[in-house]
């Protein structure tokens, strides 16, 4: 009686979302026709939101009834590959509390995609699924958005920038395209600085940089500086910062001046 109870009321959310031409949600069997007869195991579907990394993909999900539905929620996993901090990029396995604590016996199958289908426009970094995806996010958002738009390109069918446009999607709006180049010259600018702060850590051959820059004041070129240290035999300590014995200011000042 329970399983027929369930089926019912299956039946009919599964007829809510096929009626609802407007939310972009539908769902099918799994092998994606719309004649549902196994009311065990779903496939869900629907598009990446606009204005993220996931606007134009399509997204499938795969559902499977357990025998306390709907007291228990259903069993919700990403079939198509997606980067978002939620979802396992390896397994599709989902974080979000609409599929478990928060779940409630008057939620539908239909509320849940959409719950889903909000998820990719609201990520929650801080509570995830995937460790690497979300600390990408919180560190390195830029990058973040760039892979989560390949994997919409590559995986879930997203449009491809035309060759030559410059664009490299999410929106296809103008202003869209405009943060796009933004963002890439963003990426840029920060390798960039990482290279440039690479090469200065390495000029200093390990000496701590406030050392070395107090004799860079009176004119002299880092490369100089260091010179000079190793020549007089400056501890390097570690690269932490100590103040020099007067002795050795004279020396390695001498040693600048060419005095020594």
């Amino acid at each position: 009686m329970a399983g027929a109870n369930r089926n019912r009321r299956l039946q009919k959310e599964i007829a809510d979302i096929l009626k609802d031409t407007h939310s972009g949600i539908t769902i099918t069997s799994p092998s994606g026709s719309t004649e549902i007869s196994d009311f065990t195991h779903f496939k869900g579907h629907f598009r990446g939101p606009p204005d993220t990394p996931y606007e134009g993909g399509s997204y499938e999900v795969d559902i499977r009834i357990t025998s306390e539905y709907p007291f228990k929620p259903p069993e919700m996993r990403f079939i198509t590959k997606i980067w978002h901090p939620n979802v396992s990029s390896q397994t599709g396995a989902i974080c979000l509390d609409t599929l478990g604590s928060a779940w409630s016996p008057v939620l539908t199958l239909k509320s849940a995609l959409i719950s889903l289908q909000s998820l990719l426009s609201s990520p929650e970094p801080k509570d995830p699924q995937d460790a690497e995806v979300a600390s990408m996010l919180l560190t390195r958002p830029e990058e973040f958005a760039h892979v989560a738009r390949e994997w919409a390109q590559r995986y879930a069918g997203a449009a491809r920038p035309a060759p030559g446009s410059g664009k490299t999607g999410g929106s296809s709006s103008g202003g869209g395209d405009e943060a796009s180049l933004q963002q890439k010259r963003k990426v840029e600018d920060k390798e960039k600085r990482k290279v440039e702060d690479r090469r200065r850590r390495e000029a200093y051959h390990g000496y701590n940089p406030a050392m070395v820059e107090r004799f860079m004041g009176m004119g002299f070129q880092v490369e100089q500086v260091v010179a000079a240290f190793e020549f007089i035999g400056i501890d390097k300590a570690g690269g932490e910062e100590y103040e020099l014995e007067e002795e050795y200011i004279g020396d390695v000042t001498a040693r600048l001046f060419g005095e020594m």
